[in-house]
């Protein structure tokens, strides 16, 4: 392995941390999969993940769609209708999560054999 020096390691390190601090934890993607999958209101978002609660994935709604991930709607009608969709920008991720899928179903056969 060549070593590299700290300004190196440091440019190598920055962009991977800028993506971290947009789609850290383990609600984000997540969200993004059901967005993407069809769910498209709050209620059906939530549902689709198991353990996230309400409070959380209104914070985690709104950090995507300040990053324009997501596109948040609402609708004039009675009741209001709000509805999520994903920004075009959504679909540079779909290569980030093929290939933690496949990571995680290796990592799990890994650790537990199956």
């Amino acid at each position: 392995m060549i070593k590299h020096n700290h300004t190196e390691c440091r440019s190598a390190m920055m962009p991977v941390r800028d993506a971290l601090d947009v789609i850290s934890g383990k609600w984000k993607l997540q969200i993004i999969i059901s967005i993407q999958s069809g769910n498209k209101r709050f209620r059906e978002i939530e549902r689709s993940i198991p353990k996230i609660t309400s409070k959380v994935l209104a914070k985690e709604l709104k950090d995507l769609e300040e990053h324009q991930l997501i596109k948040r709607t609402v609708y004039d009608e009675s009741p209001v209708l709000v509805e999520y969709t994903p920004m075009p920008y959504a679909e540079t991720l779909q290569d980030v999560i093929i290939a933690l899928q496949k990571w995680g179903l290796n990592h799990r056969k890994k650790i537990l054999g199956k």
